[in-house]
């Protein structure tokens, strides 16, 4: 559905509003007698055997009763059970659902006592104070009250007796009379209905029929009449309401909204004036859905009623239904009117729009239990912008009509939240993205190609070769003037706990102080209250943190800090041979030793891939530019540094028809040239022979090589339950394993199914996830499945029995690579899941240093063991010992405990 939108700040002040009742105060002399309060609502709720809503009930009783319903009461309900079941409807809301108690047959004393209300009754006028009027005498006065009680058929109420008997007779009623109902039995009956004496019904006393039938006959017409004119009653009153919307909309609330449970909800992002008023609505079963039913039903019921007509006398704030474009049936608020038009808030939607009177309708209180579904979200990390132009413009472009996965960060009547693009294969958060959009341009650096750059600084190598690099320019010199400032203000002000991080969330950018001054960083993921990712803005190092390391930007410098843009650029080194192919550890590390946080570099741009947001360089240190031979482009092609990509071989399977390329029938495949990767199908189909001796089932690898107690080695930890079990993989190894991976891929990609006779603690290989995987056969389940230890990555997995093949004499040259160990240094009986979560998060799928303690061996390569200690080195000049932080963090555990 298109509906043309009207921004207005009306409209958005009418947002997340409901209908207000009267401010109607009860009278301080009006006390409430329980006895008396349950029998009215016992009498309502008889008469609504479907249930009536707990917000109308106030109504119902002031109209039959002529008294205001105390609200009090209307918390007391849930435990009246025999007054009353309360239930909450599915379609969720505040409101609840009165029905009259649960039970099978009413009993005759029940049924003598739903008398008529007083109100029900005709009730005499108002008379003067009746001044100096004579006194009845006792004997007139008994028999005046029958003679009054004759003209009153269906009995009178106590109360209303001295004002009939006054305006009847014109002499005073006398004064305790009410307080001894009895005395007058003898000339009328008397029924009453509570412990209240007055609350008593009056009626004529018959003369006693010869024929006892014709009595029973004439109460129980009596009581027939009654209860019809009951009915009538209540039809009249649910007409009155039904089709006045102008006198009931005033006693309507509708329900809030209700923030969803669920850990990242879905919104439809509407409209904005600024960023800490975003308009949006939910999406989900509970929300747009039930928003859809309900459009539908007003559709059906607005459009097939004959007796619905336009609205006439229109009031801001009520509540209407609109027909829209495309004969939709739309809830609205009205924000103002004239003659001929009015202008409404959808509330459903967020907008405003100015209507034409014959479109505009009452709106059935039916349609009033849903919430309105338009709210307002307020933009984390965008506050201190809020009302900058620019910054809306960008948001709204990039936000407005889309649907989005939302992060609630503060459940508040206006929510704090995060915007994330789930539409693509990466996340993308869409506050961080608008927050970058709006740098100041004059601040970033542009390089162009062919172009040389001096005093350049290298201030990190990723294990891919990446390089981040600072250039001299406009922002450096202003964001370190800034952070010079900012390091004065801390020091003169003492630092105070105003600027501890109280609400992390990623794209959050703050300070961590490091190498001795700050630097500004942006968090990338949250792990736990805790600890958490960030990234260097300024030199692109990614490390972990504990969150009590941060600091907030003091606001004086905020504004002007998010202005200036990230000053480390992406680049990569131009013009390598493509047989290098991946990086080795040694060459990462030749680099690093070689230019690291030199700040007297030079580059030359060869190309600029905006797409992919980095810079081909060739990169000089201050020796050898501008010579390109001497280029650290050249230096880093020494076959030294990637010469492990020759000691990669694996053979291809044996056959009786000779390879073109090999004498013996084995096939070399070089990791540097990829081979054996790119070889087609064809050639190797043509090399696959019948093997089925061409492999033991005992035959297997060497262990992997491990440091010797005292010694380092770089290492990888796929798989980290908690610090007392995680694996560790040689990091030097890696690169065969994934040589190894796309081998096992091509060969059993074309390989035929076998049928294996699979036995417990054998090797074999196994399909995980579509890839192949060198496996330990741990179990064999009677549903088809099998579980396997991954031998190279330490993971357990399920996989189906036909996923499991034999492992080839090709793929059992190289080690397994996978090795148990356990952390040295810290010692805990027991580890709690907030622990191993928090030791996961800070070794799992990364590269580490370990310190070997201890080595134990064993005669299966799956059972070996290693102590060790792990740091992490990812920070410059600061190495981080993980086994440090747990013992910190088990300190600061047992004091919270």
């Amino acid at each position: 559905m298109h509906l043309s939108r009207t921004c207005s700040k009306e409209m958005s002040d009418n947002l997340n509003q409901t209908v207000e009742k009267p401010n109607v105060t009860p009278p301080a002399s009006n006390t409430y007698k329980m006895d008396e309060v349950q029998n009215r609502i016992k009498e309502i709720l008889n008469k609504h055997n479907n249930g009536i809503w707990i917000s109308k009930l106030p109504h119902f009783y002031k109209e039959l009763y002529k008294e205001e319903l105390n609200q009090e009461i209307l918390q007391q309900f849930e435990h009246w059970p025999h007054i009353c079941t309360v239930e909450k409807p599915c379609s969720g809301g505040q409101d609840l659902l009165l029905y009259p108690p649960k039970r099978t047959q009413l009993s005759r004393s029940e049924l003598d006592n739903e008398k008529v209300p007083p109100s029900q009754l005709p009730a005499p006028k108002q008379l003067p104070t009746l001044k100096g009027c004579p006194a009845v005498t006792p004997e007139d006065f008994k028999e005046k009250v029958a003679e009054l009680l004759e003209k009153y058929s269906n009995g009178l109420w106590a109360s209303a007796l001295p004002k009939a008997f006054e305006d009847m007779y014109k002499v005073k009623f006398p004064k305790d009379a009410l307080k001894n109902l009895a005395s007058l039995s003898d000339v009328c009956t008397v029924d009453y209905i509570s412990a209240n004496p007055q609350k008593a019904i009056l009626y004529a006393k018959l003369p006693v029929p010869t024929d006892k039938i014709l009595s029973d006959t004439v109460q129980a017409q009596g009581d027939y009449d009654i209860k019809s004119m009951i009915e009538q009653e209540y039809l009249q009153i649910e007409e009155n309401l039904a089709e006045s919307a102008d006198s009931f909309i005033e006693y309507v609330t509708v329900p809030p909204l209700i923030i969803p449970t669920e850990a990242s909800p879905s919104v439809l992002v509407v409209e904005l004036n600024n960023t800490n008023e975003v308009v949006i609505r939910y999406v989900g079963k509970d929300y747009s859905a039930a928003q859809e039913l309900m459009e539908d039903e007003m559709k059906e019921y607005y459009s097939k009623n004959p007796k619905v007509a336009p609205v006439q006398a229109v009031h801001v704030g009520h509540l209407l239904a609109v027909n829209a474009e495309e004969d939709a049936w739309l809830r609205a608020q009205i924000i103002s009117a004239d003659d001929n038009k009015i202008k409404v808030c959808y509330v459903d939607y967020g907008f405003s729009e100015n209507v034409e009177k014959s479109k505009a309708y009452k709106l059935n209180p039916k349609f009033c239990s849903l919430p309105f579904q338009a709210t307002k979200c307020k933009l984390a990390g965008l506050e201190v912008l809020s009302d900058d132009p620019d910054l809306v413009k960008v948001v709204e472009t990039l936000t407005c009509g889309k649907i989005f996965a939302v992060e609630i960060l503060d459940k508040a009547d206006i929510p704090l939240v995060v915007l994330y693009d789930t539409s693509g294969e990466d996340d993308i958060n869409i506050n961080a993205t608008c927050l970058k959009a709006i740098c100041d341009k004059s601040l970033e650096v542009h390089l162009q190609v062919d172009a040389m750059y001096t005093n350049v600084k290298v201030t990190n190598i990723c294990s891919d070769g990446t390089l981040y690099c600072q250039v001299p320019c406009k922002g450096l010199n202003k964001l370190n003037d800034l952070l010079h400032k900012i390091e004065d203000y801390f020091h003169c002000k003492h630092m105070t706990s105003e600027y501890f991080i109280s609400l992390p969330f990623c794209g959050k950018i703050c300070l961590f102080h490091c190498k001795g001054k700050w630097s500004r960083v942006e968090i990338t993921n949250v792990h736990s209250s805790r600890a958490l990712d960030v990234q260097f803005l300024d030199s692109g190092t990614v490390t972990s943190v504990k969150v009590s390391e941060l600091r907030e930007i003091p606001p004086r410098f905020l504004q002007e800090m998010i202005a200036i843009p990230p000053q480390a650029i992406k680049c990569c080194l131009a013009d390598l041979p493509q047989s290098i192919g991946m990086w080795t550890p040694d060459a990462v590390l030749w680099l690093r030793d070689s230019v690291l946080n030199c700040s007297d570099c030079s580059i030359k741009v060869t190309k600029v891939d905006e797409t992919k947001g980095i810079i081909h360089i060739y990169l000089f240190t201050p020796k050898n530019f501008p010579d390109p031979h001497r280029s650290i482009n050249r230096q880093i092609t020494n076959a030294d540094l990637w010469k492990h990509q020759q000691d990669v071989f694996l053979s291809a399977i044996s056959s009786g028809v000779g390879s073109p390329n090999s004498k013996n029938g084995n096939t070399p495949v070089s990791g540097s040239t990829g081979e054996g990767f790119r070889k087609s199908l064809t050639d190797i189909k043509k090399s696959m022979v019948d093997h089925t001796g061409s492999f033991s089932m005992e035959e297997l690898p060497p262990p992997v090589h491990l440091s010797k107690p005292g010694e380092h080695m770089d290492v990888y930890v796929p798989v980290a339950c908690h610090p007392g079990y995680f694996v560790i993989q040689a990091w030097q190894e890696i690169h065969k394993l994934e040589v190894l991976m796309e081998e096992m891929i091509l060969y059993y990609s074309v390989s035929e199914e076998r049928h294996v006779a699979l036995e417990k603690d054998q090797v074999y290989a196994a399909k995980v996830e579509n890839k192949w995987h060198r496996v330990l056969l741990k179990g064999i389940l009677t549903n088809g499945l099998v579980s396997v230890y991954e031998l190279d990555y330490g993971k357990h997995e399920l996989v189906n029995i036909r996923k499991v093949q034999p492992l080839v004499d090709m793929f059992r040259k190289l080690p397994f690579q996978a090795v148990t160990a356990q952390l040295a240094g810290v010692k805990c009986n027991q580890w709690s899941e907030e622990a191993s979560m928090v030791f996961r998060n800070h070794v799992e799928k990364k590269p580490l240093v370990a310190l070997v303690q201890t080595v134990i061996e064993n005669t299966n390569p799956w059972d070996r063991k290693v102590v060790v200690y792990l740091v992490d080195t990812s920070l410059p000049d600061t190495d981080i010992w993980i086994h440090d932080f747990m013992s910190e963090y088990l300190v600061e555990l047992s004091k919270v405990n």
